[in-house]
């Protein structure tokens, strides 16, 4: 009885291993980007990308889910898709341009912390808001970071002639931009705004059309701009999202007369 007893506590702290993993990453990802190594860092926010991915799998497999891991999961994100996204969004403003040694400009320069600040909020929130289990309230955080990832990768490539990698040269070429898109970005994470979220409770067409529509339009992008396509990606998921909200409320609108 004793070495199952041991056992089990060990298995249930396999998931709480995988979590920590990713916290590690986020941390790692940090020193990386002072360091100088912004592609590094994007990376590691990656494969904490991964970890999260499959922590919460483990621990339904394992048959070992609780509020402890629920937590962790949480501290863990905000670290390294809340935190270490800022370290690449100052990364590129400190080496664009020296922040004038006035307060408005540093509080303006520094404005990207906020991100963090609002993604452990919204962690926090997502916690305890049973609201969530179709769809998201307010932006996810690992998509505020993914977008952060694909500008570090970008900015490390060699610029095409294309249209558009001149909005990217431009967008990573003004600190202004950076620091608008972080603090729309920031706000959009907190805001009870409801997005799609790809969790199918059926996988027929009648219900699904926004999601499909959003995973075909993905593939597409993807296959043809790459890395590229990841902010465009957001953008769309943004934008399917207000339109299945807009939807829905001329619906209700509609059964409610």
């Amino acid at each position: 009885m004793w070495l199952i007893s041991q056992q089990m506590k060990v298995k249930s702290q396999i998931p709480n291993l995988i979590t920590l993993s990713n916290l590690v990453c986020g941390v790692l990802s940090i020193v990386a980007v002072t360091r100088g190594e912004v592609a590094l860092g994007a990376y590691l926010i990656l494969v904490g990308a991964f970890f999260d991915f499959f922590d919460g799998l483990a621990a339904r497999a394992l048959g070992v889910s609780g509020e402890m891991g629920k937590q962790l999961d949480s501290l863990a994100d905000v670290v390294t898709f809340g935190t270490a996204p800022v370290f690449i969004v100052l990364h590129f403003i400190g080496t664009l341009s020296e922040i004038p040694d006035t307060t408005p400009a540093l509080i303006f320069g520094f404005a990207p912390v906020l991100m963090a600040a609002f993604s452990g909020y919204r962690l926090a929130a997502f916690n305890i808001d049973d609201r969530q289990s179709d769809r998201f309230v307010g932006m996810p955080t690992p998509a505020v970071a993914l977008f952060w990832v694909a500008l570090a990768l970008i900015s490390t490539r060699e610029a095409g002639t294309g249209a558009l990698d001149s909005i990217y040269a431009a967008f990573l070429g003004s600190p202004v931009a950076l620091v608008v898109a972080s603090l729309i970005l920031a706000v959009l994470m907190v805001v009870p705004l409801p997005l799609i979220a790809l969790k199918f409770k059926s996988y027929t067409l009648p219900g699904n059309e926004f999601r499909y529509a959003l995973l075909a339009g993905s593939v597409a992008l993807l296959a043809i701009f790459a890395i590229k396509a990841v902010p465009i990606i957001l953008l769309l998921y943004f934008t399917l999202s207000v339109i299945e909200n807009l939807r829905s409320s001329k619906h209700d609108i509609q059964s409610s007369n």
